[in-house]
Formats: C-alpha cells, sequence, structure tokens
C-alpha cells in the first residue's frame, strides 16, 4: 500500500526536478522520478553490501581458485 511523503526543496532543486520530467522525459511526474532515483539507490546499496561481504569473505580466506567463467560454464 502506498503512502505519502512531503518533501521540502530549494527552488534550484525544484527546478532541477521540473526539468526531468514532463512531456519530453521518461519521467511524467517528479513523484515517478524520485521514486526512480531512490530505486536505482537501492539497488546500488545491494550492490555495496554484496561487494563488502566479498570483500570480507576474502579476508576470512574463503574463496574459490576458480575464474568466474569456470563458475558460469558449470552452472549454464
Amino acid at each position: 500500500m502506498a503512502s505519502s511523503m512531503n518533501l521540502s526543496l530549494t527552488r534550484e532543486l525544484r527546478d532541477f526536478v521540473n526539468s526531468r520530467t514532463g512531456d519530453a522525459s521518461p519521467y511524467a511526474t517528479p513523484s515517478e522520478y524520485l521514486r526512480d532515483l531512490i530505486r536505482r539507490d537501492m539497488e546500488s546499496q545491494g550492490t555495496v553490501e554484496h561487494v563488502m561481504r566479498g570483500l570480507n569473505d576474502l579476508a576470512q580466506g574463503r574463496y574459490s581458485e576458480k575464474s568466474i567463467l569456470d563458475i558460469a560454464e558449470e552452472n549454464g
């Protein structure tokens, strides 16, 4: 279920958001634009967490001698 959130922006930020929305943009409304930015940020955060887990595995000596191509071939 969707809920509302009010957001205060400076004039400069509001003008920028408005420039990214409308007929000449893939985003019809400022809400669509902001939701997409949030989704992309969530995806980026997931990637960062994945890399950090991998670095922790390396630090703990948990790794494979196989290449990514070897693993892909085994699972392909």
